[in-house]
């Protein structure tokens, strides 16, 4: 069985003197467990609304979505999320922002300091444990929210956009770095992007969508030998992944400029 289950999910947002909006168009999705799942697609399809669904922040206008075979109906910390947004508590150190959930579940304060001082390891910021988030670069905060985001042990891990922020060369280590600690833990994880290279970097599929209403277009496998270095990057299997993301986004992205 899936670890995560969407069936028929349809979404239509309907404001106040506007038209309506169809965002997303009877969409089912499956993921398994311990698996890296990417949605790529144009700007303004849905990939972003399909994830707060999925962490229960947004509700489906029809359809049904399922964890570990139980309906999906709120927030919960068996959801980890990652935004594009440094979400921090600014006026938290950051061992106390990664301790942030263990406390909250009432584990004792040696756990959860056991938790964070192992986390922060994992994602190389030993040493700035009592530094504030003002005090760091946007990509060892987006390490510190990655860290923060697994300590509460979640089935899966929601991750929207988290690099979209950086610069192309902390966003690559930063890519080289998730895919480390998805090894380490082997977390469930399903990330949405708009940048093909980074979908074909690090998925075991990726799922293209369609513009809006965001519809799946194709699901592709992508049979990479892990793990995965920079190396990767130039290979002609690469390129070739590339090549038809590329095609099937180019196509959809004239569609909706079209519309």
């Amino acid at each position: 069985m899936s670890l995560l289950s969407l069936a028929d999910i349809t979404v239509r947002f309907e404001p106040k003197g506007k038209p309506a909006v169809l965002a997303l168009d009877n969409v089912s999705l499956t993921v398994a467990h311990n698996t890296f799942s990417v949605i790529v697609g144009p700007s303004g399809c849905g990939k972003s609304t399909l994830l707060r669904l999925v962490a229960g922040l947004e509700t489906p206008t029809s359809g049904q979505m399922d964890l570990d075979g139980k309906p999906i109906s709120g927030p919960s910390a068996d959801r980890g999320m990652v935004f594009q947004s440094y979400t921090l508590f600014p006026w938290l150190t950051v061992r106390e922002n990664v301790m942030f959930g263990p406390k909250l579940k009432n584990l004792p304060k040696s756990e959860c300091e056991d938790i964070a001082d192992t986390l922060i390891g994992s994602v190389h910021l030993k040493g700035f444990e009592n530094s504030y988030p003002k005090e760091l670069s946007g990509g060892m905060r987006q390490r510190v929210a990655l860290a923060r985001a697994l300590a509460n042990d979640p089935r899966i891990l929601l991750m929207d956009e988290p690099f979209g922020a950086l610069d192309s060369q902390t966003r690559q280590l930063m890519q080289e770095l998730l895919l480390e600690i998805w090894q380490k833990h082997r977390k469930t994880v399903l990330f949405i992007t708009h940048d093909i290279d980074e979908a074909v970097f690090l998925g075991d599929e990726v799922h293209v969508m369609s513009a809006r209403p965001g519809r799946f277009k194709k699901t592709l496998s992508i049979d990479i030998e892990r793990p995965r270095g920079i190396d990767v990057l130039t290979s002609p299997q690469f390129m070739e992944y590339k090549r038809e993301i590329l095609s099937l986004m180019h196509d959809e992205a004239m569609r909706a400029q079209m519309a």
